[in-house]
């Protein structure tokens, strides 16, 4: 899975440590920035990501920034984005299973390296549950549509 990871100056250490992960994992992990840990706006960061989910040329975005919050709203701006915020095993699996989240928004002041790196782990393992949730998607597609 081919997955984009961008953060704000705050996040530019766990972004490292998710890129580090997802190789662990076999997954492709593609670096959208901050080179480093300089001052950057994090509108700017979740675009990159969430154009580049919207788009197709990769599958799934993290995104870092204090608290995760941000990051969400920016990244939820754009047509077939389904950002989440997850701090969590529930939260991540959940937004999985019933919301097919495609980009996961993390706290980079408020979660430890092990409980990331737990959360990380089964926000991509997890499979979308279908079922009654897609028609929930399809009306989420729906609105998106009507109000764009």
């Amino acid at each position: 899975m081919k997955v984009g990871v961008a953060s704000d100056h705050r996040g530019t250490k766990v972004k490292g440590q998710i890129l580090g992960q997802l190789s662990q994992l076999s997954h492709e992990g593609i670096d959208f920035g901050p080179p480093d840990g300089t001052s950057v706006d994090y509108p700017d960061y979740a675009a990159r990501v969430a154009q580049a989910v919207a788009s197709g040329e990769i599958d799934r975005g993290v995104l870092i920034c204090g608290t995760g919050m941000g990051m969400c709203i920016a990244a939820n701006k754009f047509v077939g984005i389904r950002a989440v915020t997850c701090h969590d095993d529930v939260t991540a699996e959940m937004s999985r299973r019933h919301n097919d989240a495609n980009i996961m928004c993390l706290s980079a002041d408020l979660l430890g390296e092990r409980l990331l790196n737990r959360i990380v782990e089964i926000w991509l393992r997890t499979q979308f549950e279908g079922g009654r949730h897609q028609r929930r998607i399809e009306k989420i597609q729906q609105l998106e549509q009507e109000r764009g």
